[in-house]
C-alpha cells in the first residue's frame, strides 16, 4: 500500500474514530446531566418534606400499646413538621396487613408504620404468604417505646418464685398453662422462650386479647402469664395477682421492686414489647434523619415522657442505624424461637 493510501485509511479510521468518540461523549454528558437533575430534584424533594399530611399505619385496633404509642407520636410530629400526621388502624394477622401496605408504600416518607416486636420481628416468620422481611423491607426511625413484661400468677397458685414456677414444671410436664393475647404475642413469645430456656413445657392458651386472658387469670382459670406490666400492675398492688418477676433485662422503673428472671433464675433471660417507627426501605436519608431528629427531640419532652410513662414504657429515641441492628437481632432470636418451640400460624 502507498503513502498516499495509507494518509487516506489513517484519516478514515480518525474520522470514524472522531464520530465515535463524539457520540459516545454526547451519551455520557447526557447520563451526567440526568443524574445531576435527577439529584437535583430528589434534594429538593427532600428540602420540602412533608409537603403533604403524612400517615402512621398500626397494625392493630385504636386503644392498644402500638396505637396509642403512635397517636401520641403522631399529635407531636403534626406541630414539629407543618403538617397532619394521622394514624391510620388496619389491624389483622399480627399486624402484616399494615405491613404489607407500609412495605408497598412509595418511600417519600408520607407512610410510615407504628411497628411492634410482634409485627416486625415475630409475625413475619409466622406469616410467609405475606412475603416480609423487616430487615428488608424497612428503614428504622427510631424507637418509639419499650416495655416490660410481668410473670404474674393467681394468688392461690402455690409458686412463691420463678425457681418455684421452673420447680412444678419440671415435677408435673404440661401441668402448667399461660394465658396470652394471641398466637405470635410478646406475651405468647415471652412464655415460649420461658419453656425453652427453663427446660419446662408450658401450655399456651391464646385469647382473642389480652384483656379476656387477664379475666381468666384473675377468675383461676388459667394460672399464670406472662402480662404487660402495665396492663396488671393495678391487680398487683391490690393483692388479685401476685408479680414473680418481670422479662426485661432490667428491672421495670415502674415497678423497680419486682426483680428480672434474669436475676432470679434465668441468667441472659430478656423479652420485652417494643414498639419502633419505621418507614419503607429506600426512604431519602435525608428524610429519615430528619424524623429521627424530630422524634428524638420530642421524647425527650417531660410531658411525653410522663404520657409513655403511665403506659409502663421507656422511651429512648436512638439512631436508625442502631434500630435496624435491633430489629435485625430481635429477628434472628424469635425466628429461632419459633423453629425450636414448632410454632406454627393457622393455614
Amino acid at each position: 500500500m502507498s503513502y498516499s493510501e495509507n494518509r487516506l485509511a489513517f484519516l478514515e479510521h480518525a474520522q470514524t474514530n472522531e464520530g465515535t468518540m463524539n457520540a459516545s461523549l454526547r451519551l455520557w454528558r447526557g447520563l451526567a446531566f440526568a443524574v445531576g437533575f435527577f439529584t437535583v430534584a430528589g434534594h429538593a424533594q427532600t428540602a420540602r418534606y412533608p409537603d403533604r399530611p403524612v400517615k402512621i399505619l398500626v397494625g392493630f385496633a385504636a386503644g392498644g400499646g402500638t396505637d396509642v404509642a403512635a397517636r401520641i407520636l403522631a399529635q407531636k410530629l403534626t406541630d414539629a413538621l407543618g403538617q397532619t400526621v394521622v394514624v391510620e388502624n388496619r389491624p389483622g394477622a399480627s399486624g402484616m396487613i399494615a405491613a404489607e401496605a407500609a412495605a408497598k408504600a412509595p418511600a417519600d416518607g408520607i407512610t410510615l408504620m407504628m411497628g411492634s416486636q410482634t409485627t416486625l420481628a415475630v409475625a413475619p416468620a409466622l406469616y410467609r404468604k405475606f412475603g416480609i422481611d423487616a430487615a428488608r423491607d424497612f428503614a428504622g426511625v427510631a424507637m418509639a417505646g419499650v416495655s416490660p413484661l410481668v410473670l404474674v400468677v393467681h394468688p392461690s397458685a402455690s409458686a412463691q418464685s420463678v425457681k418455684d414456677l421452673i420447680a412444678q414444671g419440671k415435677a408435673k410436664p404440661g401441668s402448667l398453662n399461660f394465658g396470652s393475647g394471641g398466637l405470635g404475642t410478646t406475651p405468647h413469645m415471652a412464655g415460649e422462650l420461658f419453656s425453652i430456656q427453663a427446660g419446662v413445657k408450658l401450655v399456651h392458651v391464646a385469647y382473642r386479647g389480652e384483656a379476656p386472658a387477664i379475666n381468666d387469670l384473675l377468675g383461676g382459670q388459667i394460672p399464670m402469664m406472662f402480662a404487660n406490666l402495665s396492663a396488671v400492675i393495678g391487680n398487683v398492688k391490690a393483692g388479685s395477682l401476685r408479680a414473680l418477676a418481670v422479662t426485661s433485662a432490667q428491672r421495670a422503673a415502674t415497678a423497680p421492686e419486682i426483680p428480672t428472671i434474669a436475676e432470679v433464675a434465668l441468667p441472659g433471660f430478656d423479652a420485652a414489647t417494643w414498639f419502633a417507627l419505621v418507614a419503607p426501605a429506600g426512604t431519602p436519608r435525608e428524610i429519615v434523619l430528619r424524623l429521627n431528629a424530630e422524634v428524638t427531640r420530642l421524647v425527650a419532652q417531660g410531658e411525653v415522657q410522663q404520657r409513655f410513662a403511665d403506659l409502663g414504657m421507656t422511651i429512648d429515641g436512638g439512631t436508625p442505624d442502631a434500630l435496624d441492628g435491633y430489629i435485625k437481632s430481635e429477628i434472628g432470636k424469635w425466628a429461632k424461637v419459633i423453629r425450636d418451640a414448632d410454632i406454627r400460624a393457622p393455614e
